[in-house]
């Protein structure tokens, strides 16, 4: 709109009017004019079940869909989901902005949707679109720009009415300095990459003694992840929760706020439990939440889905404004469950020049009528160390039965590997409910129906929050993992009859595999011959620190029958039968009857029974490790998954205490601090920094126990 235009207007329009049509005039400027169009051809620059999931709305919608991949993703399911897919080579190759428009183009798309991380809140990357004709299916890029920076992102959303967090958002990063700013403020501090997202380059100070420390590794995770180290320094609250506006806005100056998320269940501060709506949230506050993100919506001149993160305080009842997400999020599914709308297709439309498909009023009359929604992300990490990813190869994977209220969105299936070079997210897990307390328990359900073997998952840990009786009554917030520790890391009871099942599961197995003319499961192949045998299995918890060792005794009593005695428990004449295919094994005990899955990989089992992962370990005998060639690493400090030495905080020689820093290290694109797990005195440090290791690898050698430490 013209100035001239504007100002004759400006006396007959509302305030909100006025906002919009002053956002209209400056941020014009940011954008290259094209005639609104129908979109038949896409490029999705992304992986994973986002790739997945904007597919399958655009083939919905008769939208030809093309797919990039890299060598690690060559058989990626987004890789194999259409016959347009092209190799991007290296493992960073998602980033090359320039080499993905080139594609586009060749491919004649009229569109990319950079789905989320990776180029989707890239402002140059939609620049570039645009300029090469292409529509960017996301805000324009001066907006991405305002909000990708965080301090600026603040200064447009004081000047917008939008509450803000005390702190430091300057250009000055003498570390001095910061920590003086740091004081002011007053401990604790949160210190946050300026252009950080995804809990990289987070650090939080709990005193000024650890500030300088924390702003370091801060710096460094920020360089590594985004390229640019810039931070500002905030005010921590203590008792905060993390809640979230999904927000959407068109090219004729319309916006809408689609409710909130609660997103405060996290560890490292990234999320695994949302939710909509968000519990215990006075309405007058939730729609002044929404008013909130309306505003700094508008305030940027925004267009199509983004976000808008708050910080709530528990104890004062107040928000502040934390960022906007200038995307699509991951936890998009909730917010589709509660307001029965496609997000993605919303972007499509938006994209094309489209207005709103609702009206705010329209928007709250559909989440007033369909409940509750939680998501779980299922990580292939392990939560007892520390979250720490893991990868490997799905050997196992049987998912629950997917209805109108219980929805998988997943980018791997059974025999996909999840790639240490990306994020270990397998799949989410969405779930609805007429309430929360019916979507709680949907979860619970759908959890123990929930079976993954080959890298370790984060399963077993959502389902003790689920069990956690302050979640269920809705008293959360972004420290609820570390504060209800104890209860969320206690360890199962393991039953004799999982112990049993295992026994006779790798009997079988054993059975299959020696000799497999005599594999008839209807008589047992187990005792090979007219003499039943007697057999004697030991198996150590991989899911414990504990070295405890369980002893099992199998007697074979008929052809399918068994005695089976794990310490003072003895269960006579159970009937087995094993199903190579499914994996399961069936058997009837005098009390009961148990259908068990038990995956074997060499040493290592995998067991789901009732609900409940066990995982457990074959212990070898110390003649077959010799036998094998296998170093003994008692007095090392192991690798715990693939990575890459970013910092070797030791040297040999050095006597280092419980805790005190090792070794830094990378892997997924995050940062992990590897800690002595005792006082003791260096022998050698393996690796330095630069080098690659697989999981398992020593880095850090201690001398022998019992070695006197010199002084």
């Amino acid at each position: 709109m013209p100035l001239s235009s504007l100002l004759r207007t400006s006396a007959r329009l509302g305030p909100t009017a006025i906002r919009r049509s002053r956002r209209a005039a400056s941020t014009a400027a940011s954008k290259t004019s094209s005639p609104s169009r129908p979109l038949d051809s896409i490029l999705i620059a992304n992986r994973g079940e986002i790739a997945l999931r904007v597919g399958q709305t655009a083939v919905q919608h008769g939208i030809r869909v093309t797919t990039l991949y890299t060598d690690p993703d060559s058989r990626a399911q987004h890789a194999l989901s259409t016959p347009f897919a092209f190799n991007l080579g290296s493992v960073s190759a998602y980033l090359d902005g320039d080499r993905i428009i080139e594609i586009a183009k060749e491919q004649g798309c009229q569109g990319i949707h950079p789905g989320y991380g990776f180029l989707s809140e890239n402002s140059e990357f939609a620049r570039k679109c645009t300029e090469a004709g292409l529509v960017f299916i996301g805000p324009p890029w001066k907006a991405i720009e305002d909000m990708g920076d965080k301090s600026q992102s603040k200064k447009i959303m004081t000047a917008a009415g939008v509450p803000c967090v005390p702190g430091y958002h300057g250009e000055n990063q003498d570390p001095a300095f910061l920590e003086a700013e740091a004081d002011k403020i007053k401990y604790p501090v949160l210190i946050k990459a300026v252009k950080g997202g995804g809990g990289k380059g987070m650090r939080i100070a709990h005193s000024k003694e650890e500030f300088q420390a924390q702003l370091q590794s801060a710096k460094s995770e920020a360089r590594s992840s985004f390229g640019d180290d810039h931070v500002l320094v905030e005010k921590y609250i203590t008792t905060p929760r993390h809640i979230e506006v999904q927000v959407f806005a068109d090219k004729h100056g319309n916006s809408v706020a689609l409710g909130e998320r609660d997103c405060s269940i996290q560890r490292r501060h990234q999320k695994i439990l949302e939710e909509s709506p968000a519990p215990h949230l006075p309405d007058a506050t939730r729609k002044d939440i929404w008013a909130k993100a309306r505003s700094a919506a508008e305030a940027v001149g925004y267009e199509g889905a983004g976000t808008v993160e708050f910080i709530f305080d528990n104890d004062t009842g107040e928000f502040f404004f934390m960022e906007m997400n200038t995307r699509l999020q991951v936890e998009h599914p909730v917010t589709e469950m509660v307001t029965g709308q496609d997000l993605v297709h919303w972007q499509l439309k938006i994209a094309e020049g489209a207005k709103l498909p609702l009206t705010q009023e329209e928007v709250e009359a559909e989440i007033a009528n369909r409940g509750h929604a939680i998501e779980a992300r299922i990580y292939a990490e392990n939560p007892a160390q520390g979250f720490i990813p893991d990868s490997g190869t799905l050997l196992h994977v049987r998912t629950p039965a997917t209805t109108e209220d219980i929805r998988i969105d997943a980018g791997f299936v059974q025999g996909d590997e999840v790639s240490a070079h990306y994020d270990p997210m397998i799949a989410k897990l969405i779930v609805r409910g007429s309430n929360r307390e019916e979507a709680i328990r949907k979860l619970a359900a759908a959890l123990e129906e929930y079976e993954v073997a080959g890298p370790v998952t984060n399963i077993e840990f959502i389902k003790m929050i689920c069990k956690s009786s302050d979640f269920i009554s809705g008293e959360v917030e972004t420290g609820y993992i570390e504060k209800h520790r104890d209860e969320l890391f206690a360890q199962e009871t393991i039953a004799p009859e999982v112990l049993a099942q295992v026994a006779l599961a790798c009997l079988h197995d054993d059975a299959t595999l020696v000799n497999k003319k005599t594999a008839n499961f209807e008589g047992s192949a187990v005792g090979f011959g007219s003499g039943y045998q007697e057999h004697n299995l030991s198996f150590t918890d991989a899911a414990s620190t504990s070295t405890d060792t369980f002893n099992v005794k199998v007697r074979q009593t008929g052809g399918n029958t068994f005695n089976v005695t794990i310490g003072e428990h003895t269960f006579e004449q159970v009937t087995s039968h094993p199903n190579a295919k499914s994996r399961v094994i069936t058997s009837f005990f005098p009390h009961t009857r148990l259908d068990t899955t038990v995956i074997r990989d060499g040493d290592s089992i995998v067991t789901f029974q009732r609900g409940i992962q066990y995982r457990f370990a074959i212990p070898r005998a110390k003649w077959m490790e010799k036998a094998l060639g296998m170093k003994d690493v008692t007095n090392s400090v192991l690798a715990p998954m693939p990575c890459k030495v970013l910092r070797v905080e030791v040297q040999a020689g050095d006597v280092v205490e419980k805790d005190q820093p090792l070794v830094v290290i990378e892997s997924m694109k995050m940062e992990t601090v590897i800690r002595s797990p005792q006082k003791g005195k260096i022998a050698k440090v393996v690796h330095k920094q630069g080098d690659q290791c697989k999981s398992g690898t020593p880095l850090v050698e201690f001398e022998s126990e019992g070695e006197e430490l010199s002084n």
